[in-house]
């Protein structure tokens, strides 16, 4: 069942919106789209079977813009993602989950980008976060650019899913738009998949701000999330990495995307070797500018050496272990200044101390 939205007008944005049980915090989420500059866009939000007041919620908005369909059976979230965007009339397609929030020039900046920048396909932006009611600044990078998102995603997913927007024609083209077996990844396998049709760019100021609460999807099934963004990473190592494909994904989103530390020397070194490798194709695939060069060597510095002072921190590894691995390319800085190493490692050796921290640093995770 549809309701609203009886114009045949184009909007210029649709937003692709998926919600089940989200009552407390919808009305919040589209008060932010009521606030846009940018008023031509559509709401085109499914209604995944909800057991709370959701679609009394939506119903109260009075709103045209806001199209409405509710579903007789609960499918999850891809699927009712695929049917907004099938029932989806805009120029550009925006993603949000119901419990993020849009700043007002969101829409305006974004589309602003894609009309100035026709190669590309996909347009992000940083994301403000917010947790426990407080709000709080962009994790890094600060600064990225077309070609150190795409090496990035080699790694982990860069971007967050409620700040989007895509070109429309590029999400028609594909079938199905996000894919059921990927669920818990299924935007970062978009990502990966609108990258074969064009660039995927970020806007580096925050323009959304995502919600991270216990009730949360990526909260509740972090592992799942864990095996589908691995499985997408296998596919895009395995012209590189082979038979090996699958660990060296499972490394990335492990301890690059999920921030794990390391258990021993032995897999830091596998790490070193899969960054190095990844550099040295990604490039030697194509010339980099001197900006882009810059932002890659800081990028990846900066994530090789939160990985070692996590792991230290951790009681993984002594800081002489795991200084004695890094990556031998010259996109990886030295040690970094400061007493941040000294300090994890003294962290670190009062856990080694403590037989019951010794116990569990040895033991898998």
């Amino acid at each position: 069942m549809s309701i609203g939205g009886s114009s045949s007008d184009r909007p210029t944005v649709s937003v692709v919106m998926a919600v089940y049980n989200g009552a407390v915090l919808i009305r919040e989420t589209i008060d932010s789209l009521i606030a846009q500059t940018m008023p031509d866009w559509e709401l085109v939000v499914v209604d995944d079977c909800s057991a709370d007041d959701t679609v009394a919620v939506i119903r109260g908005i009075a709103d045209r813009r806001i199209r409405l369909i509710v579903s007789d059976r609960n499918e999850g979230p891809v699927h009712a993602r695929n049917r907004a965007l099938a029932e989806a009339r805009g120029r550009y397609i925006a993603g949000l989950d119901h419990d993020d929030l849009c700043r007002a020039g969101r829409f305006a900046t974004q589309v602003a980008y894609l009309d100035a920048h026709p190669e590309t396909v996909l347009v992000g932006a940083a994301a403000d976060l917010i947790e426990h009611g407080k709000r709080r600044p962009p994790p890094l990078p600060l600064r990225t650019s077309p070609a150190l998102i795409r090496f990035l995603m080699d790694l982990a997913n860069p971007l967050v899913w409620s700040s989007v927007m895509i070109r429309g024609e590029a999400a028609r083209a594909l079938h199905p738009f996000t894919r059921p077996e990927m669920q818990y990844a299924e935007d970062f396998d978009l990502y990966h998949r609108l990258s074969a049709l064009g660039t995927v760019a970020r806007i580096d100021a925050p323009l959304v701000a995502y919600r991270s609460h216990a009730g949360g999807v990526s909260r509740i099934n972090v592992d799942r999330m864990t095996d589908r963004a691995a499985a997408v990473l296998e596919l895009a190592h395995r012209p590189l990495f082979g038979s090996g494909a699958a660990r060296t994904a499972a490394l990335s989103t492990r301890h690059f995307g999920g921030r794990e530390p390391v258990a021993d020397v032995a897999t830091l070194a596998e790490l070193a070797d899969m960054l190095d490798r990844l550099l040295e194709a990604f490039a030697g695939a194509g010339s980099l500018d001197p900006a882009d060069a810059a932002l890659l060597k800081e990028e990846s510095s900066r994530l090789w050496w939160r990985l070692v002072r996590t792991s230290i921190h951790a009681g993984k590894l002594t800081r002489r272990e795991a200084l004695s691995v890094r990556p031998k390319s010259g996109f990886v800085s030295g040690v970094p200044r400061g007493q941040r190493l000294r300090l994890a490692g003294m962290i670190g050796r009062a856990r080694l101390l403590d037989p019951r921290r010794r116990a569990g640093a040895s033991s898998p995770r």
